[in-house]
């Protein structure tokens, strides 16, 4: 997976990164190498289109259902990428999730 460029602390089990206080679901570290570029390319110029595109809804629209398609792809948004039965709890504040005690046990809370 390609580096972050702030430094947002991962989940103990590496399905999440956390920023803001907020779950994030991480990219299938089971993706092949060269999957995962392609997808990461159509979602970098999916997003560019939704800022070239913002005052036409039905480019707009198109355009953010290939931000979504992209991150399907990538395992961020969907099915999750697990197999051990947890919940998905992307999007989720730390503190209503199951992380919440590690959250504060490690002092970000």
């Amino acid at each position: 997976m390609a580096a972050r460029k702030k430094n947002y602390p991962d989940t103990p089990d590496g399905r999440y990164f956390v920023v803001k206080g907020r779950l994030w679901r991480k990219t299938n570290p089971k993706l092949p190498e060269a999957a995962r570029k392609l997808l990461v390319s159509a979602l970098m110029d999916a997003r560019r289109n939704v800022k070239k595109f913002r005052d036409d809804p039905h480019r707009l629209r198109y355009t953010r259902s290939q931000v979504h398609s992209a991150k399907i792809g990538l395992g961020e948004r969907g099915r999750v990428w697990w197999s051990d039965g947890a919940p998905d709890q992307n999007r989720k504040l730390v503190k209503n999730s199951t992380y919440r005690d590690w959250w504060s046990e490690s002092g970000h809370a």
